[in-house]
C-alpha cells in the first residue's frame, strides 16, 4: 500500500476517533444540567444524548466546510496528510488529558489549534489563511461571552415572570420541560461538533486528491455521526460533574435557563457556519444564569480554573501538534 493512501486511511481512523472522544469528552456538557437537577436519570440523558447527537450531525455541513478550507488551504500543503495526522494526535492527547482530570476544556480549540500549529511547523506562519483563521478566533472567544449575557438576560426574564409562582411546584414542571431543552441541546452540539472531523477528513482527502471540491461526502458525514453518537453512550463523568455541580447549585430552572442560551448560540453559530465550543458556550451559559440568580452562589474559583484552560488549550495544543508533525516527518 503508497505511504498516501496509507496516511489517508490512519486520518479517517483518527479523525473519527476524535469525534468519539468528543462524544464522551464534549457532549457531557449538554446533558450535565438535566442529571444535576435529576430531571434524567444518567443512562437516559447519555441515551437520549447520543440521539440527539447523531440527528443533529446528520443535519447540517456548512462548518465542516469552513474547517476545511478557512484554517489553511489544504491544496497549499505539499505534505498535507502528514500535517492533519499530526493535528488529529495533538488534539485527541489533549482532549484526553483533560477529560482525565476532568477539565471542560474545549475540543474546538483543540483541533483549529492543532491544524495551524502543525500547518506552521511544515510550511511556516504564511500558510495560514490569516482572514478565515482570525474570523474562527473570534467565533471561538465571542461566543461564550455572548452565552453569558444572554443566560443572564434569560434568567432574569425567568425571574420576573416565575416570581408569584409556588417555588417547589414550579421547579417540578420546569424539570420536565428541561427534558426537552437538555434534547435540543445535545441536538445543537451534534450541529457543530460533529461537523468538525468532517470537515478534518474532508481536508485530507483534498489534500491527497480523493476528491476535487470540499463539499462533503455523505459517508463521512455519516460516520462522523456515528462515531460522536457513540462516544456519548459511553458518557463523560468527570465532566458532568465539573459542569453540573462545581460551577454552581443548579435547579430546574436554572438549568432550562442555561440549556436554552446554550442551544440558541450554538445554533446561531451552525447557521451561519462558524465552529464554537459547546464546552465555552455552555459552561458560560451557566455562569450567566448563575450570577443572574445569585453572584455569589457561582463558585469562581472552579470557573476560573476553566477559562484557564480556555486560555492555554490552543496554543499547547499548537505546539503539540508542531512536535507531531516534526516526529511524523522523519518517517512518513
Amino acid at each position: 500500500m503508497e505511504t498516501g493512501l496509507l496516511v489517508t486511511i490512519l486520518i479517517v481512523i483518527f479523525a473519527l476517533a476524535f469525534d468519539f472522544i468528543n462524544g464522551f469528552h464534549d457532549t457531557a456538557n449538554a446533558i450535565a444540567t438535566s442529571v444535576s437537577t435529576k430531571a434524567l436519570k444518567p443512562r437516559q440523558a447519555i441515551l437520549l444524548a447520543a440521539i440527539m447527537n447523531f440527528l443533529g450531525a446528520m443535519s447540517f455541513t456548512g462548518v465542516a466546510k469552513t474547517i476545511t478550507k478557512d484554517i489553511v488551504d489544504p491544496m497549499s500543503l505539499p505534505d498535507g496528510s502528514t500535517v492533519i495526522l499530526a493535528a488529529l494526535i495533538a488534539a485527541i492527547a489533549w482532549n484526553l488529558i483533560t477529560w482525565y482530570f476532568g477539565i471542560p476544556s474545549s475540543s474546538s480549540h483543540a483541533l483549529i489549534g492543532s491544524v495551524a500549529g502543525a500547518s506552521v511547523a511544515s510550511m511556516g506562519f504564511g500558510i495560514l489563511n490569516y482572514s478565515g483563521f482570525i474570523k474562527i478566533i473570534e467565533s471561538l472567544i465571542f461566543s461564550p461571552i455572548i452565552a453569558f449575557v444572554v443566560g443572564y438576560i434569560i434568567y432574569s426574564i425567568f425571574k420576573v415572570v416565575f416570581k408569584n409562582l409556588n417555588l417547589p411546584k414550579t421547579n417540578k414542571r420546569f424539570r420536565y420541560f428541561q427534558i426537552l431543552t437538555a434534547a435540543l441541546q445535545a441536538y445543537t452540539h451534534g450541529t457543530n461538533d460533529a461537523q468538525k472531523a468532517m470537515g478534518i477528513i474532508t481536508m485530507a482527502l483534498l489534500a491527497g486528491n480523493y476528491i476535487s471540491d470540499p463539499e462533503v461526502p455523505h459517508w463521512v458525514q455519516f460516520s462522523c455521526a456515528l462515531a460522536m453518537g457513540l462516544g456519548t453512550s459511553v458518557g463523560g463523568w468527570k465532566i458532568i460533574k465539573t459542569v453540573g455541580a462545581k460551577i454552581m447549585k443548579i435547579r430546574p430552572v436554572n438549568g432550562v435557563a442555561a440549556d436554552l442560551t446554550g442551544a440558541t448560540v450554538i445554533f446561531g453559530a451552525t447557521f451561519i457556519h462558524l465552529p464554537v465550543s459547546t464546552t465555552h458556550v455552555i459552561s458560560s451559559a451557566i455562569l450567566g444564569v448563575g450570577a443572574s440568580h445569585r453572584i455569589r452562589g457561582v463558585k469562581w474559583d472552579t470557573a476560573q480554573r476553566m477559562v484557564l484552560t480556555w486560555f492555554i488549550t490552543l496554543p499547547i495544543s499548537a505546539l503539540l501538534a508542531g512536535f507531531c508533525y516534526l516526529i511524523l516527518d522523519l518517517f512518513l
